[in-house]
């Protein structure tokens, strides 16, 4: 008897981000606003930028822009985590880098589940930064004694959606049937709830030690807190946002604007006061807000290192947590200490600055056998044998992260904690440990390299 074809996970990806992306909408009709703000501007930017055009046409990511979403989730438990690693990886999303929020005064740590294979990425670039909370940073033992009580009883994954987990575990996949039903039922653990699981004065308790811990605590699922659309021009979508009646954050978190963007640029509008059902009465809660993201050329570890030097530097002379107040002036620093920093792909790829991706040209592949065609790398490129792109920066940043955290916090956020970094424990909790996203972008860079080296050189 035939069997019934898997779905591909790349599939499955595409059709859950779709699947969210209409849920957060009717949501958040915000959410809605924004998406068509970005839209708007990405067409009048293809529209004016010609050579931008081009090197997205090359490299592909001019089909994958309009579906390119990375969402966000914080978990409470070990088990969660674990879960949550086990129905992404059902949709071919791994967990790529470790990021420490705690230098940044918020208690969790994370990772960003993802494809991590070009061609996946290309079907669907659907990320999920997914945090966990660090229940050891809280500081009144009774407390804490609490949130853990409280996240032991709840049960964010639907029955259908972890019978569906071990059958794509056990069968190595899913049919399309079942791929359409794990999907509905995966969506339920994303869901926003009005009513929470804690008295009033429960909540208060817990968001006086810190509002995230508040969020994650006091409710019977990690609702998806925000949905992010990627614009070729963050800049552009900043000064419009008030006249769609969005109110941005201050400051744009990552690099300064630049020619050649680098790594990840993100803004946001401020979260949400959500009326909410505590056991005992009535209230608000604030979690969902909306974020947008421009993306740059990845950087090699040479390349993070000035990033992190230039950026440390610049907020090391501000002083104090970027806001409203000091906007500008940290603006102008920025801009300042990344001067810096080379603003031409060529410069970057010489000084060994970022990563790139090879294409073989007509010219070269004219010239394959001749007794005179360069043998080198460098010497291919200089010849114009190959094209040479940007590759896409697909992860997150640290320090940007905590920054629209804590815009989202309010002033009362706690400014630093502790307690540092634990990868180990993060990935104990996780079930197995984090990709190294600097590697992958290697990896991607040299199987460019081979394919054109075998298409030139034979």
């Amino acid at each position: 008897m035939p069997t019934t074809p898997h779905v591909s996970p790349d599939e499955i990806r595409k059709g859950f981000s779709k699947a969210m992306s209409d849920m957060y909408r009717d949501e958040v009709p915000l959410y809605g606003a924004l998406m068509a703000l970005v839209a708007e501007t990405n067409t009048q930017v293809l529209a004016s930028d010609s050579s931008l055009a081009r090197q997205l046409r090359r490299t592909g990511e001019i089909d994958r822009l309009d579906r390119e979403r990375h969402g966000a989730i914080r978990l409470g438990t070990a088990f969660e985590l674990a879960t949550i690693g086990r129905l992404f990886a059902v949709m071919g999303m791994q967990p790529v880098g470790y990021y420490d929020l705690t230098p940044a005064g918020v208690p969790v740590h994370s990772t960003a589940f993802r494809a991590v294979h070009e061609r996946s990425l290309q079907t669907s670039p659907f990320r999920v930064f997914t945090s966990l909370l660090r229940l050891e940073l809280i500081e009144n033992p009774e407390l804490r004694a609490f949130a853990d009580s409280a996240l032991a009883k709840r049960k964010i994954f639907t029955p259908g959606a972890l019978a569906l987990i071990e059958q794509a575990e056990r069968d190595g996949g899913l049919n399309a049937s079942d791929a359409d039903e794990f999907i509905r039922q995966a969506l339920e653990t994303f869901r926003w709830h009005h009513s929470a699981t804690v008295t009033g004065q429960q909540y208060q308790q817990l968001s006086n030690q810190h509002r995230l811990i508040a969020d994650v605590v006091a409710f019977k699922g990690p609702h998806i807190n925000h949905l992010t659309p990627r614009t070729l021009d963050i800049d552009q979508v900043q000064a419009a946002m008030p006249g769609k009646g969005i109110t941005p954050k201050a400051v744009i978190e990552g690099p300064p604007r630049r020619h050649c963007p680098i790594l990840l640029r993100q803004t946001s509008f401020k979260a949400l006061d959500e009326p909410i059902a505590f056991t005992d009465a009535k209230g608000s809660h604030s979690a969902r807000f909306g974020e947008i993201e421009q993306r740059g050329v990845a950087l090699t570890p040479k390349g993070r290192a000035l990033y992190d030097q230039l950026l440390n530097a610049a907020r090391d002379e501000l002083g104090a947590f970027p806001n409203e107040a000091n906007a500008e002036r940290y603006v102008q620093l920025m801009e300042q200490h990344f001067q810096a920093f080379p603003d031409n792909h060529t410069q970057m790829r010489e000084q060994g600055l970022a990563y790139f991706r090879y294409y073989a040209t007509e010219q070269g592949l004219a010239a394959r056998g001749q007794a005179d065609q360069p043998r080198t790398l460098e010497a291919l490129v200089a010849a114009g044998h190959m094209d040479v792109e940007p590759l896409v920066y697909e992860d997150f940043l640290p320090v940007s992260a905590a920054g629209i955290f804590q815009s989202n916090l309010g002033e009362a956020a706690q400014s630093h904690y502790a307690a540092n970094s634990n990868q180990a424990e993060f990935e104990k909790a996780l079930g197995r440990q984090t990709v190294d996203e600097l590697k992958l972008y290697s990896e991607t860079q040299q199987r460019s390299i081979d394919e054109c080296t075998r298409a030139l050189l034979g």
